[in-house]
């Protein structure tokens, strides 16, 4: 890492250690928490509800310290998910040294580290989250001999008291700036914050959603991640949303990652961009277009769709969202800039070297070459995403894409160019499969496709089984229709769901 790269690094750690994090040793740990006279440590996890656990350590001693950086520690799993029995229920929880960071919020100097389950063999365990991502990834990586890159988007709505000054004006909030949006100075602190904790922030904005109750402000915004290494792309959101609820706290005001706040409002997506690399290279287009690995890579994605809502889209307000209209998918194609179709192809920066020459005629100087930042994005996901599972699930379903014979001729069938819930376009959307509109369905199809999954264990059959019993257990296949036009109900049900995942 250059010099420069660690000046400018937001964490604290990187700056101390003088290497990128995945470099990190657990001398370098240890030697920081000495010098910067750290007191504590908190191990953290996520568990089967996609919250981040802890466990809090006072250092005692150097020996101490040595010891829980290197072997772990116990933790209850029964207690963690469901599919672990109370009779046989330890495990271990150990720590990933370059995932840490310094918690921004104690006033005791305190470290933190993500921490991978195992079991009482120390062998990884099979069912957990973060391991189901990493063997997704590991499996990709030898069929295809390409790493997996992603980055999020993470959307949330700040509710808070009502103000009448500077209103924005209802659904128009996208790109806002104070004081028409009331929560610029939050999203700032917030993302300044990830920063510091390891994430890599492309940038924050204002999202289109806002509107006002009698009482309430409800104010959409997201925040962009940089394009990195699959499990770390993860890590980084797991701790986002975090410190996004750590700082809402602190402001008095609520945060929700829930798909749906109201119905006729914008809902909150997480969509993932994603890109493929060999030898340092982006591999998603050639020539200066989309290159067939891409292609075949939206048919895989696109092939087994409608199974990852099972793990993006995991309770009954997420099909409120998934209607027409509203900027969200109903159906399974792929397009170009298109925010109409499931995924899409943004804008990419090829053939574009000169637009910075015209808007700054006094330059002389070399740019640096914008190749490479091509991206897909999977649009249907949101706040409630087991996300460990359901970016594993993408990871599968571009493996499967790049292994299907009939790969190139699926992505031909399924391009679409047009917006088309337009009128004009209603032969094109009938010829397109829908995607769920239930948790009920959504357990179904995963249960057909369940093999596409489970291939090389990467998704254990009894996580398949456990997720389609929580779906199925809503028995929500007609819950558009029972709830149509009761907004009190609808507001019980939101509520219900409000802190998802």
């Amino acid at each position: 890492m250059r010099d420069s790269d660690i000046l400018l690094n937001p964490n604290p750690l990187v700056q101390y250690i003088k290497k990128p994090a995945d470099k990190f040793t657990k001398a370098d740990i240890i030697n920081f928490i000495e010098d910067y006279e750290i007191e504590m440590v908190n191990f953290r996890y996520v568990a089967e509800d996609g919250r981040l656990k802890a466990l809090n350590f006072v250092i005692n001693s150097k020996a101490h310290l040595d010891s829980i950086l290197s072997g772990g520690e116990r933790a209850d799993g029964s207690s963690l998910f469901s599919f672990i029995e109370a009779g046989s229920s330890d495990l271990y929880v150990v720590p990933r040294y370059k995932t840490a960071f310094v918690n921004p919020f104690t006033e005791v100097p305190t470290l933190d580290i993500l921490c991978s389950f195992y079991n009482n063999e120390g062998k990884p365990l099979e069912s957990a989250p973060e391991y189901i991502l990493r063997k997704a990834h590991e499996e990709f990586k030898k069929a295809t001999g390409y790493t997996f890159k992603a980055l999020g988007e993470l959307e949330y709505y700040v509710n808070s008291t009502k103000e009448d000054l500077y209103p924005a004006v209802d659904q128009k909030g996208y790109h806002e700036a104070g004081p028409f949006t009331k929560f610029e100075d939050f999203r700032v602190e917030a993302t300044r914050t990830i920063a510091q904790c390891g994430g890599k922030i492309k940038y924050a904005h204002s999202e289109v959603g806002n509107f006002c109750s009698e009482t309430e402000n409800f104010e959409q915004q997201e925040i962009e991640f940089l394009p990195c290494i699959v499990e770390d792309a993860v890590d980084q959101l797991v701790i986002a949303k975090w410190i996004l609820r750590k700082l809402s706290y602190q402001y008095g005001v609520e945060i929700s990652f829930a798909p749906k706040i109201t119905v006729g409002k914008a809902g909150s997506g997480l969509h993932i961009h994603m890109q493929l690399e060999k030898d340092g290279k982006n591999l998603m287009t050639e020539n200066g277009v989309l290159s067939d690995i891409a292609k075949r890579m939206i048919a895989g994605i696109l092939d087994v769709s409608d199974a990852i809502t099972a793990f993006g889209n995991t309770i009954p307000t997420s099909y409120l969202r998934l209607v027409p209209h509203q900027e969200a998918p109903t159906n399974i194609c792929w397009g170009d800039r298109n925010r109409s179709v499931l995924v899409r192809v943004p804008l990419g920066w090829s053939g574009t070297e000169n637009m910075i020459y015209d808007a700054n005629p006094q330059e002389d100087s070399i740019m640096p070459s914008q190749d490479g930042k091509q991206t897909v994005e999977f649009r249907a996901a949101d706040g409630s995403a087991d996300i460990y599972k359901f970016v594993a699930s993408l990871v599968v379903a571009s493996q499967h894409g790049l292994q299907m014979d009939n790969a190139l001729e699926m992505a031909e069938k399924l391009y679409v160019n047009v917006n088309i819930f337009h009128d004009e376009h209603k032969d094109r959307l009938a010829q397109l499969e829908q995607l769920p509109t239930s948790c009920e369905e959504s357990a179904k199809r995963l249960n057909n496709k369940r093999e596409v999954f489970e291939n090389n264990n990467v998704f254990p059959a009894g996580v398949i089984n456990n997720v389609v019993s929580k779906l199925d257990a809503f028995k929500d296949s007609d819950l558009s229709e029972r709830l149509y036009g009761k907004n009190d109900e609808i507001r019980e049900l939101v509520l219900k769901y409000i802190h998802c995942m």
